[in-house]
């Protein structure tokens, strides 16, 4: 293997995100793995993993992962925006504040974490943002999932923008519109739906394209389903 990159993964303690720390510490790099609940990764024992609990709705958080670079790391070659919290409730008892909570993760949050980190990448990193099938224009769309889907949109859109942005300096920014894949989250927001990825499957697709998509893409995005949804 090449030189081991440094790694940054949102939305660790389970799923898709739990998988991929692991499918990039077992080659060898470096990861920062940061959720909410930084239990389930503290466990195990791993030199090239770190993880502290982290919120992306409280901005004192993203201070913290600033000085972990600079103390630790210095720069970073790949930072994953996995972290999404799913809302499956209907349009008319939405609240203000159930919308505002969505987008603070899904859309401020990758926002803020890809700004403070961008001064440590190089002009070959990587930011892949994971967004959803529901984001993309023109697919299907189910109810209830009105905060949600339009959160994934706008990642969508602001991934083309800072692409834009940064296109002479790079990095390089990406987004996957997953399909449906059986994670803890699927199964919370719609028990009865069984996806026909599991989550495994789905981080070795990532972890695959987090290492190498950006040789050939930039301000793309790809859309990762077998199935509609």
């Amino acid at each position: 293997m090449s030189k081991p990159k440094n790694i940054i993964i949102t939305g660790t303690s389970r799923g898709i995100g739990f998988e991929l720390v692991h499918l990039f510490a077992n080659q060898g790099h470096n990861v920062l793995a940061l959720s909410r609940n930084a239990k389930p990764i503290s466990n195990l024992h791993f030199d090239n993993i770190s993880s502290f609990a982290f919120d992306l709705c409280e901005e004192d958080d993203y201070k913290k992962v600033e000085q972990f670079i600079q103390n630790e790391w210095k720069h970073v070659d790949i930072l994953i925006n996995n972290a999404g919290l799913l809302l499956n409730k209907p349009f008319s008892e939405t609240s203000f504040k159930d919308f505002s909570k969505v987008y603070e993760t899904n859309v401020f949050g990758v926002s803020e974490l890809t700004r403070i980190v961008l001064p440590f990448m190089k002009n070959d990193g990587h930011v892949l943002t994971i967004s959803s099938m529901g984001g993309i224009q023109g697919s299907m769309k189910f109810p209830g999932l009105a905060a949600y889907s339009s959160s994934k949109g706008a990642v969508i859109t602001l991934t083309e923008l800072l692409a834009e942005e940064y296109k002479e300096t790079g990095p390089q920014f990406n987004v996957l519109a997953l399909g449906a894949v059986q994670t803890e989250m699927l199964k919370e927001a719609f028990p009865d739906y069984k996806a026909p990825t599991t989550a495994r499957e789905m981080a070795t697709y990532i972890h695959e394209f987090a290492l190498n998509g950006n040789k050939f893409y930039n301000g793309k995005v790809l859309q990762v389903s077998n199935s509609t949804p």
